[in-house]
């Protein structure tokens, strides 16, 4: 996500490994480096000047503790002040009123109308039972509102809009007159942008805020731009007063300089991130997450989050037992496969693992898992639970049946058997993992 920042965070950390103690002239060496990283990063002047000088000070002014490393420990004091400086940890959206307002506001082509029906199906999920509302008052950008319609219908979320209208205080108006008639319990509207901050656009913001007091004023901002967006929320911030930031666009090749930024400049949080282009590509915004994502540590928080979601308590108990006996079947490793498909790409996935290699350049071959699917879903019963020897006419009747090659199935069963043979031998790890049982945040099986 933050390839070229990464990097330099990591070769920093790397350069410190081998010192001895942390001294005025390696930490200040240091801190030089981590000042130009984030200045290359897009991150704002003052911004990194405040960091850079707290990192110093807690670097010289404490003993380091002789079971960590000088390097380990600058890393920890990087990596708190980056928690630190983007919020310290998650600000739920706080929904109040009957209905509860949340207006997007924003610049053309940050994405707010997709941020819209990301909000939309978001709080669905949490509650499938909530009455949601989409409120169209786009009516500057061709066809935005058409694009709100597509996708609330795509979630199963009612739009509101009035054809060929071009007051957007009037639709805001009557969505709120149906909203409160019709007993939803949430109101999203979409308001128009601009490609800069004018006048006339803050003046139909002002006037719509008036008019819905919303509980939630959220400015959308592209990651992509920047310093910039981060100037440009402090005039939304100072005209209308926001209240909190959706960052998107953060699945691309990001400078960081927003994420880090933005809300001490704002002083309002971060509260969601878009990760991708579908409408489930949303999520909470965790510092401490981002934190580990910048230092190249992986995301457990989001990874947890996601496994969460598709494993239940059951099922994690009885997967475990059979990780640390080495006993799961090709029955087990289907279910598995199934249910990562749905936390995202194989490759997203991995990244989130802390310790994995960088995984840019590499190509993670979905159709291969889907040839793996395949292979499994063209066995018996008796040959999934590893009841029966695959022996070779067995595998050339599994190679037919999925459309592969009998050298894929030969793959797939040398595969397994190295991966079972990798947790027989991993008596450290199945220590670890008995530690981690009952706790949620044990990821590693999963």
């Amino acid at each position: 996500m933050f390839g070229i920042l990464t990097e330099k965070f990591q070769n920093l950390f790397s350069s410190l490994a081998g010192k001895k103690t942390l001294t005025e002239e390696n930490v200040s060496d240091a801190v030089r480096q981590v000042r130009l990283a984030l200045l290359d990063a897009d991150v704002n002047y003052s911004v990194v000047s405040q960091f850079i000088k707290k990192v110093k000070e807690k670097s010289l002014g404490d003993s380091v503790l002789k079971s960590v490393s000088p390097g380990q420990y600058f890393t920890k004091i990087v990596h708190d002040e980056l928690i630190e400086l983007m919020g310290s940890q998650e600000e739920p959206l706080l929904l109040r009123g009957s209905p509860a307002v949340v207006m997007l506001c924003g610049l053309q082509g940050a994405g707010k109308t997709t941020q819209c029906a990301k909000l939309a199906y978001y709080l669905l999920q949490k509650d499938k039972q909530k009455k949601i509302l989409l409120a169209a008052c786009d009516l500057q950008r061709p066809a935005a509102v058409e694009q709100l319609k597509r996708l609330g219908e795509q979630i199963g979320v009612v739009v509101f809009s009035i054809d060929a209208e071009k007051d957007p205080i009037k639709v805001a108006t009557l969505a709120l007159e149906k909203a409160k008639k019709e007993s939803f319990d949430v109101l999203i509207v979409d308001t128009a942008g601009r490609l800069h901050v004018d006048e006339e656009l803050m003046a139909q913001l002002e006037k719509l805020k008036k008019i819905l007091q919303p509980c939630e004023t959220l400015f959308v901002a592209s990651s992509q731009t920047g310093q910039d967006a981060v100037k440009t929320a402090q005039e939304f911030d100072t005209k209308i007063c926001i209240t909190g930031t959706i960052l998107t666009m953060l699945d691309g090749s990001s400078r960081a300089g927003a994420a880090i930024s933005i809300r001490e400049i704002t002083k309002k949080p971060l509260k969601f991130e878009g990760i991708g282009e579908k409408v489930a590509d949303l999520q909470p915004f965790n510092p401490q997450s981002m934190a580990d994502r910048i230092l190249g540590m992986g995301d457990v928080i989001n990874l947890v989050r996601k496994s969460q979601e598709h494993f239940n308590e059951e099922e994690d108990k009885e997967m475990e037992k059979k990780l640390l006996k080495a006993s799961f079947t090709y029955g087990d490793y289907l279910k598995a496969l199934s249910k990562m498909k749905k936390m995202g790409s194989f490759k997203s996935i991995l990244k989130m693992i802390p310790g994995m290699p960088a995984l840019d350049g590499i190509e993670i071959d979905e159709k291969e898992m889907s040839g793996v699917e395949a292979i499994i879903l063209s066995m018996t019963a008796k040959e999934r639970e590893e009841k029966v020897e695959l022996v070779p006419s067995r595998r050339r009747r599994i190679a037919a049946g999925s459309g592969t090659s009998i050298d894929d199935v030969n793959r797939l069963v040398k595969k397994f058997k190295r991966m079972k043979q990798f947790f027989k031998d991993m008596p450290s790890l199945k220590k670890q993992m008995s530690k981690g049982a009952g706790n949620k945040e044990s990821f590693l099986w999963r």
